[in-house]
């Protein structure tokens, strides 16, 4: 390391790139995991005045709550998908500060008004549509904060890059036990809740605590005036370049720079692996998985558990574990047949998780009735999904020249966006096939 170059003392730019890592996922994964809480919001009044009184009967789901999580899965998809292809334009115009802080504080006051709502009765569609416009809003300023994020470590060391993963990877582990803890509390659900939506504001208050910091810190103030002092010297290597570039293109067409279409024929293989990989978990988690009964709980403390355990948790610690994997191993190699192969295989969770005890149903017979089933799938869905789809995001850049690198990177990141918006689309399809 260069002698001149300050220590990142305490690690704290480091920590404060994982605050705001944790900060572009946490929302959608609070919002997810608590649907428990939103759809007993959207129960149908008379319904639940008439079988009030048979204990034995549950009431039928009203149409809000059937179609809840197929909604809320499109309306944070189709957002990130959009905001992603924006984010490059919204860079050019909008400063780098507006952009991260102000989605912050977006965010927060969201998350403020979910928890305010929760002390506030609604009727169940105004609550549906005000909870689907909040989810849109979250996903939309994530986009925007989740790319002014990466660009922003890219003034730094390219492993200041690792802890904005991190925090990601581990926001939805985080909204998991949050949700754990909030059933543990052993309030009322209502309660449980506002709890649980103040917790998703302190951390969002942490990160822009943390953001504000930030400039503050004398090893990021170091890259980035030496990111302000190059712009000049930038600018006469780019004239230079050009003279250059245009004495060799009047004798030379064929060095011309590389198109989209041209560095996508590169690496369309991984491009649409990965779209595909997400594809089938959008489809199936959590639209599908979030509707699995425990047929062990018997109405036990096991019920109230099964779902933010066995659903959200596990996928979120295994889907970490296999991200994870990837630094220490990268079978199968890029140029494998066996990596689209692993990943179109996938496919087979779908019918594998309708099988399961899917509540309720109209269509499938169970033949996956014990709780063990489920988990043991999940557990390998997540697994997969984390692992592979790494593998392929890994792989796209590096089956280009350095220099197209970025762009192959972009496209990577544009058709693991599209896989999402396709899967939430999917998810009605797979919901109502059960």
């Amino acid at each position: 390391m260069d002698p001149q170059v300050p220590k990142d003392k305490y690690n704290g730019v480091w920590w404060i790139f994982f605050m705001l890592g944790l900060g572009t996922l946490l929302p959608w994964n609070f919002f997810m995991t608590a649907t428990v809480y939103f759809t007993s919001r959207l129960a149908d009044p008379l319904n639940e005045a008439n079988f009030s009184a048979n204990a034995t009967e549950e009431a039928p789901r009203s149409v809000l709550q059937a179609k809840f999580n197929n909604v809320m899965t499109l309306c944070a998809m189709v957002p990130l998908l959009v905001f992603t292809c924006l984010n490059s334009a919204l860079h050019q115009r909008i400063p780098q500060k507006i952009r991260i802080a102000g989605s912050l504080a977006a965010i927060l006051l969201v998350f403020l008004l979910t928890a305010i709502l929760v002390k506030v009765d609604l009727e169940p569609l105004p609550f549906f549509i005000i909870t689907m416009i909040k989810i849109i809003c979250i996903n939309s300023f994530g986009a925007v904060l989740q790319g002014s994020l990466f660009g922003m470590a890219g003034l730094l060391p390219a492993s200041y890059t690792t802890p904005i993963m991190s925090g990601q990877g581990l926001a939805g582990t985080f909204a998991a036990f949050a949700m754990i803890c909030a059933i543990a509390s052993g309030s009322a659900l209502h309660d449980s809740a506002f709890g649980y939506f103040i917790t998703a504001c302190v951390v969002i208050g942490l990160a822009i605590a943390s953001y504000i910091a930030l400039p503050k810190l004398v090893f990021f103030q170091y890259y980035q005036e030496s990111q302000q002092n190059k712009p000049a010297e930038d600018e006469e290597n780019k004239m230079n370049l050009l003279k250059k570039d245009q004495q060799q293109s009047a004798g030379d067409n064929d060095k011309q720079t590389p198109s989209m279409l041209a560095i996508f024929k590169k690496i369309w293989v991984m491009a649409l692996s990965v779209c595909f990989a997400f594809t089938i978990t959008i489809g199936t988690f959590p639209a599908v998985t979030v509707d699995v009964k425990s047929t062990i709980a018997d109405g036990g403390a096991w019920e109230m558990y099964f779902i933010p355990v066995s659903c959200f948790l596990f996928f979120n610690v295994f889907d970490w574990a296999g991200r994870s994997l990837t630094a220490v191993c990268m079978w199968p190699g890029k140029d494998s047949k066996l990596l689209p192969a692993l990943i179109v295989a996938r496919v087979i969770f779908v019918p594998l998780f309708m099988l399961c005890n899917v509540q309720p149903r109209s269509n499938l017979p169970v033949y996956f009735l014990h709780d063990g089933w489920f988990i043991a799938f999940m557990i390998l869905f997540a697994f997969s999904n984390g692992y592979l789809a790494s593998l392929c995001m890994c792989f796209g850049p590096k089956k280009v020249d350095p220099s197209e690198a970025e762009t192959a990177g972009a496209i990577m990141a544009f058709f693991l966006s599209l896989g999402l918006a396709l899967g939430a689309s999917l998810s009605f399809l797979f919901r109502g096939l059960v």
